[in-house]
């Protein structure tokens, strides 16, 4: 019997959770033309409803639709491999298409290997000077805009390029982008201040190019209703108090929601009771708990009793309100500015938007939880 919470990857619309609205206003920018900016913080779903729209938009008419994940690379050279190698994947030699990428890519003189295990191509480029690299990106995209099909290039942790030394890259990219006709694009990230200065600040190259929209938590009734449906499915019971309990303990994170579904549903039981997933959920925070420590030993005491604080908080919305700070006794307001600082930097901690105001929270949920109680 499959596990229907999958952890990790996408495998089609029975293992997918509502974003009903996000994906139809996606696709929607795509068919017209419009390029799209996707925020949100980690571990919330954003790789996986790309490869929804994907499925989508390739349901709907013939598309190429190209994934590549930009978090590992660390300059100019990196991406240009990562493009090349994405290319190379979405267009076999075998084909006609692919003969034509392949006599592009020997003009800029790869080296190409192949996976050992996957048998997957992987491309590496040896440049010694800037134009060779603008030159060979152009020639790339010049190959992707000649094709008779449609094309939606997602660039995911597209913020990493503020760190490559190559400070212009922005610059590059958005040449090479702008005059494109067959080509839509997704660029996401979850650095949600990075991507905004990248796509809102006038001054610079990728301003007011594209559409932002943010990815929030799934409702709360959205995702109950998908919990039990898979639970019904395979012929086990879970009352609407146990799934109540899930969607609060986890926040609705869905990483760590579906962590927490995939492990009560693989108990084995039949007919699932609340004390059956509060178990489970405390041998996840057991199993972790030598992670937490490490995390301990990392950070300095002040950032410690910060983590602690917001835990016990679950939410900060002031953190310089005198009430929070001497409830969990954490010093002076300079120190704490600074530490919160750090813990945003070490992304420890995230900062969100709703109704209520900016809040801060920690970003893993299982750690939130373990401090809550020590």
């Amino acid at each position: 019997m499959k596990n229907p919470f999958l952890i990790s990857g996408y495998q089609g619309y029975n293992y997918f959770c509502d974003r009903e609205e996000e994906t139809e206003h996606i696709i929607k920018n795509l068919e017209n033309g419009i390029n799209t900016t996707l925020l949100s913080i980690r571990r919330i779903g954003k790789t996986g409803l790309i490869h929804h729209v994907f499925n989508k938009i390739q349901e709907k008419r013939p598309s190429i639709c190209i994934y590549i994940d930009l978090y590992a690379t660390q300059n100019l050279n990196d991406l240009i491999e990562k493009v090349a190698t994405s290319f190379v994947k979405n267009f076999p030699e075998k084909q006609s298409a692919g003969k034509k990428l392949m006599q592009v890519m020997k003009g800029l003189r790869p080296v190409i290997q192949f996976d050992g295990l996957s048998g997957e191509p992987q491309i590496s480029f040896d440049f010694t000077l800037e134009s060779q690299m603008n030159h060979s990106l152009q020639s790339l995209f010049s190959f992707l805009e000649n094709q008779n099909i449609n094309i939606v290039i997602a660039f995911d942790e597209f913020q990493q390029i503020n760190e490559y030394p190559e400070k212009n890259t922005e610059a590059i990219l958005r040449t090479i982008i702008q005059p494109l006709t067959n080509i839509q694009f997704i660029f996401s990230g979850s650095s949600k201040h990075l991507l905004m200065d990248i796509f809102n600040n006038s001054k610079r190259p990728f301003f007011a190019s594209t559409q932002a929209i943010q990815l929030g938590f799934i409702p709360t009734e959205k995702y109950s209703d998908y919990i039990q449906q898979h639970f019904e499915s395979n012929k086990k019971t879970i009352s609407a108090e146990s799934i109540q309990f899930i969607l609060t303990w986890s926040k609705r994170h869905t990483y760590y929601t579906q962590v927490v579904c995939n492990r009560v549903f693989s108990l084995g039981i039949k007919l699932i009771t609340i004390s059956d997933v509060q178990k489970a959920c405390n041998q996840i925070l057991v199993e972790q708990e030598v992670i937490f420590y490490q995390y301990r030993n990392l950070l300095t005491a002040g950032q410690w009793n910060i983590l602690k604080a917001i835990a016990k908080e679950g939410k900060v919305y002031h953190i310089l309100e005198k009430k929070f700070i001497q409830n969990h006794s954490l010093g002076t307001t300079s120190s704490i500015q600074r530490t919160f600082a750090s813990l945003l930097q070490k992304e420890m901690i995230y900062e969100e938007q709703e109704e209520k105001g900016s809040y801060y929270s920690i970003y893993d949920c299982f750690l939130s939880r373990w401090l809550e109680k020590i």
